[in-house]
């Protein structure tokens, strides 16, 4: 239990947009959603296997103060960590999970929101899927190379995305400004006709988390990181905007 939930919280609250998380449960699956507040990052995940304790829909916030339950040395080892249930209108629901060491004597309580708080507060998005022009695995010399010129280009918030004959580039800046590129993609299956920009921030935020990731670019406008952690399979899809 614990490590799904430090693995969640690692790819959600540690990007600094993802504070709000819905869970859904089914037959089969465990499914998380979010949104940032300025929708820049649409999160779709899934769990590799269900986590039989979050049965039904609840939402997760304040996820810092998850977080720092989870790093509390009092729960370190032989921790309790329950989720407990309740029940409105007939329906059962987890309500919140409870923290208790091995002897006891140090307890939390992280609540949880019902099906219809969460549903007010996180209106699930309606991503009708496009068509991925390009799909690859980044190398971790592109990753670091994107580190280097996001250093330099601190005052923009956009990287540009095109192609040519060397590849995916990456571009920075304008000709009225301090400008600079990098070929971040050298082998692409596809071309782009149109150039798009994308929040600089957010990418390079989750292209920093740990797991496999794969990348994918759509000519329609849309950008999706796909990280697999082991645990759970997490896509962050990243809206364009046009040049």
């Amino acid at each position: 239990m614990k490590d799904i939930l430090q693995d969640i919280v690692s790819h959600t609250h540690a990007l600094g947009n993802l504070d709000l998380l819905k869970i859904t449960t089914d037959n089969k699956t465990t499914e998380i959603e979010s949104l940032a507040e300025d929708r820049s990052v649409i999160l779709k995940a899934t769990t590799h296997n269900r986590v039989d304790e979050f049965e039904g829909v609840f939402g997760m916030t304040n996820l810092s103060k998850l977080q720092l339950h989870l790093k509390n040395p009092e729960y370190r080892e032989k921790a309790k960590i329950d989720v407990i249930s309740d029940t409105k209108d007939g329906v059962t629901y987890p309500s919140y999970m409870h923290f208790e060491n091995e002897r006891g004597d140090f307890q939390n309580d992280f609540r949880f929101m019902n099906q219809q708080i969460i549903d007010s507060k996180l209106k699930s998005v309606k991503f009708k899927g496009v068509n991925w022009h390009l799909d690859f695995v980044p190398s971790a010399a592109s990753i670091a190379r994107l580190k280097l010129m996001t250093s330099v280009h601190t005052e923009e918030p956009h990287v540009t995305l095109s192609t040519d004959a060397n590849g995916l580039s990456f571009s920075f800046g304008d000709v009225g400004s301090h400008a600079g590129s990098y070929v971040f993609n050298h082998d692409n299956n596809s071309q782009l006709t149109r150039d798009w920009a994308y929040p600089v921030a957010q990418m390079q935020s989750i292209l920093n988390l740990d797991g496999d990731i794969v990348m994918k670019v759509s000519d329609e406008g849309a950008m999706q990181i796909t990280i697999d952690s082991g645990l759970a399979l997490y896509n962050y899809i990243l809206p364009a905007q046009a040049k």
